[in-house]
């Protein structure tokens, strides 16, 4: 867990929360009245996203005051059903995206992102009327692993290793990666028995799965479609470094052509965390998250007992 910063003032003015409920975190973004960031943070979930939204709900109440939370808003593959219980906001994913990629990003043309359970092609177009970037089209991958982030979590625990750093940091030792399946995680193990088998260094192995998984991508989301330059990468397999030099190679990119969110940790997914852009100015219903806050008083000492 990482608390929410002792710099929030919350005497200031009331505090605008976003939260991204993915399968692998829950992301959380402090925003003041003008939509600057406050703080953020990121929390593994561990298969129970809710449970640890419970415990990033009470250290907000505990930084910040009951009476200094003013809108709140959810997004990811569990926004919904938190919105449904908590009240606030529900923004879906490719919109909450899109929209703050073009405040953040105005110049990317094609967003990629990759997320633990699905992975996204999003694609921009600016507007000579408005003078702004939005959404023109967008492809999802949400019915197989293959080409998200547990693929390679799965991949990664089978050859025993880690998946946070020594992952993309081996991949970047290979000078010939091998040809390894990626559109199907059963002929991806097969292949990987196989180089296994043959002796093939580990290093190459690690390195053909992200290639695997970049060219499934292209493949399968983008379809012949042309991923217009510059390219933005943002999703928790964005902090792989072996997965961003597999896209440059793949997608045949120069150096400054795939951009890395850089004003937040990119495994962060940054983007998503500006869902509260996209909240009408207009009162909310939060009954549920109330209802919550009301009970909070009672939480604390039952913890403290």
């Amino acid at each position: 867990m990482h608390p929410i910063s002792s710099k929030i003032e919350p005497a200031v003015s009331k505090k605008n929360f976003g939260f991204d409920i993915g399968s692998i975190s829950v992301n959380t973004v402090v925003l003041d009245p003008e939509n600057k960031v406050l703080d953020n943070r990121y929390d593994f979930c561990f298969g129970r996203p809710f449970h640890v939204l419970k415990d990033i709900l009470t250290d907000l109440v505990t930084a910040i005051g009951v009476e200094n939370i003013g809108l709140i808003a959810f997004t990811g593959t569990g926004g919904k059903q938190a919105s449904e219980m908590l009240g606030g906001c529900f923004v879906n994913e490719i919109i909450s995206q899109s929209t703050s990629v073009s405040k953040l990003y105005p110049e990317a043309k094609t967003i990629i992102e990759m997320g633990g359970e699905d992975s996204k092609l999003i694609f921009m177009e600016h507007k000579v009327v408005t003078n702004k970037s939005q959404l023109s089209d967008f492809a999802l991958n949400t019915l197989c692993a293959a080409g998200t982030g547990s693929f390679l979590d799965q991949q990664a625990k089978r050859i025993g290793v880690s998946i946070v750093n020594e992952f993309g940091e081996l991949s970047l030792k290979s000078e010939n990666p091998p040809r390894i399946a990626g559109r199907c995680s059963v002929f991806a193990k097969s292949d990987m028995i196989h180089l296994q088998q043959v002796a093939t260094p580990l290093h190459d192995i690690v390195a053909g799965l992200c290639f695997a998984v970049a060219r499934n991508f292209k493949s399968t989301l983008g379809r012949g479609k042309k991923f217009s330059k510059p390219i933005l990468f943002q999703g928790g397999v964005a902090a792989n470094v072996g997965m961003i030099r597999a896209f440059e190679e793949v997608l045949e990119l120069e150096k400054g052509e795939l951009i890395i969110p850089n004003s937040m940790p990119p495994w962060a997914q940054s983007a998503q965390y500006f869902t509260l852009l996209k909240i009408p100015k207009r009162p909310i219903s939060t009954k549920g998250w109330r209802l919550w806050i009301n009970f909070f008083p009672v939480i604390k000492r039952i913890k403290n007992t």
